[in-house]
């Protein structure tokens, strides 16, 4: 058992370890190549930063255990709402953009919506409540025209965007190292993340289905907990730190956009490789996770348009109340 949790921790330690490397290794490269900062947080970024979740759905579906691939999408789209932002909005209270309540969150609420639905089309197939292949290229043609619309958006408009300011300071941020890097160098540590980003999603799964198997629990409480939590620890640094500096719309936006990168790109991904079977109980994780992005938007717009300190203590206690009883009622 301490052989599987030490595993486990290091998994999580080289899943996050690795995605930084991987992701200032390729965004200094980008920049050398001329790439523009814009572009480098639009893409580069948003998919490095996303590198564990990936790795570990991806590995996940390879070795057929969907239920974590599942409960670590769900279980992380639950905790950036739920953990997340309630840390954000405890630390200082933040504002919310008209964009992010008249765009980012209907395109999220219209993501979870669709997740569901793909999963429980039963009526459609004869297969059982999944996502299977069909699915996952749907979603990911989803992601290519939110992807598509975002970009688009940004370069036929003048005035400034939510995803467009956060995506230029990342891309300044990630792509500027203290000293100029030489090619060879940025392609090392890009090629040294993967790995790190391998082998950490190799030990997580591993470890995570051993766990499981020991204390006799579905491996769906494993990545709806531990693991979610585990590859979420990007987001709830960056957004802490981004409240803790007055950058709110920053905090926010990276909940938001990375829920959304979730459902459409990494389930998109995992369902593509292997179909995703929802487990026995996963409506209740489906159904919760829609259930906080449905309550981010009036809170979004009450107290003059601030999630407030309360509203951050109220989202933590959900979270707290909702994880204790789904591990307690397995």
């Amino acid at each position: 058992m301490i052989y599987s949790v030490l595993f486990l921790i290091t998994g999580l330690g080289l899943l996050l370890g690795g995605g930084s490397v991987l992701v200032r290794g390729s965004s200094s490269l980008a920049k050398n190549l001329g790439i523009s900062p814009l572009v480098i947080g639009l893409t580069v970024v948003a998919f490095g930063t996303s590198a564990p979740e990936l790795t570990v759905n991806m590995l996940a579906a390879l070795k057929g255990s969907s239920d974590i691939s599942f409960g670590n999408i769900i279980g992380s789209n639950i905790a950036n709402i739920g953990l997340v932002l309630a840390c954000a909005a405890i630390i200082k209270p933040l504002k919310i953009e008209s964009s992010v309540i008249n765009r980012e969150i209907p395109m999220m609420l219209l993501a979870s919506v669709a997740a569901i639905i793909m999963g429980y089309d039963t009526f459609l197939r004869n297969a059982g409540e999944m996502y299977d292949r069909s699915d996952g290229l749907l979603l990911l043609l989803f992601f290519g025209v939110f992807m598509y619309y975002t970009i688009s958006g940004v370069l036929n408009r003048k005035s400034t965007d939510l995803f467009v300011e956060q995506a230029k300071e990342k891309g300044v941020q990630f792509a500027l190292p203290v000293r100029k890097r030489s090619i060879p160098i940025d392609l090392f540590l890009t090629g040294a993340g993967l790995a790190l980003l391998i082998i950490g999603g190799k030990f997580s799964v591993d470890s995570a289905i051993k766990l499981a198997q020991l204390f006799r629990v579905p491996e769906v409480i494993i990545g709806l907990t531990i693991i979610a939590v585990g590859t979420s620890l990007p987001e709830l640094i960056t957004s802490v730190i981004a409240a803790w500096r007055g950058q709110a719309e920053l905090a926010v936006g990276n909940v938001v956009g990375s829920n959304i990168f979730n459902l459409l790109f990494i389930t998109g991904i995992g369902a593509s490789i292997k179909p995703i079977a929802i487990p026995s109980s996963g409506h209740t994780d489906l159904f919760m996770m829609l259930f906080l992005a449905i309550i981010l938007l009036p809170l979004s717009i009450s107290h003059q348009r601030h999630i407030v300190r309360l509203e951050g203590i109220f989202l933590l206690a959900l979270y707290a109340g909702y994880t204790l009883w789904r591990t307690l009622h397995i």
